[in-house]
């Protein structure tokens, strides 16, 4: 970035999906993808399945509601302030059953460029398995293989 940019509440790329509404805050595109930051709003019953990441860090801070962080041998619940940071190579998934929102930083992700893709795809792209599992892995997210 060589410009300050300003982007007020209820500002930025915006992406309404089922289960969440995300504001990108910050784009990797600005950062040479070192950063991202995305406000996001969860609806009741947001559920993230499990998945990691080789290469990104996730930083998520709570704002409002509780959201629930499951790894393999433990679920942490966090509340307004709280603060969890996820290493890369860690399995998780997220889930908010009352409505949320809150803040995630992407170090070394182009979750932006994630949200971006998915707008723009079809849902017979959505039904296809593969190229889901590929475009995942383009953005650095690697989801459990379903049994």
């Amino acid at each position: 970035m060589k410009e300050k940019e300003l982007i007020r509440k209820g500002e930025g790329e915006n992406y309404n999906y089922a289960q969440d509404h995300c504001f990108v805050k910050l784009s990797s595109l600005k950062t040479n993808g070192e950063l991202c930051f995305v406000e996001d709003t969860l609806k009741p019953g947001f559920y993230l399945g499990r998945h990691h990441h080789k290469i990104m860090t996730e930083v998520f801070y709570i704002l409002e509601g509780e959201v629930g962080l499951i790894f393999d041998e433990e679920t942490v619940n966090l509340k307004p302030g709280d603060t969890l940071t996820v290493p890369p190579n860690v399995w998780h998934a997220a889930s908010c059953k009352e409505g949320g929102k809150m803040l995630t930083i992407f170090k070394n992700g182009r979750f932006d460029q994630y949200l971006e893709k998915l707008s723009k795809m079809s849902d017979s792209d959505f039904a296809d398995a593969e190229l889901m599992k590929s475009v995942s892995a383009e953005f650095d997210i690697y989801e459990q293989e379903k049994s």
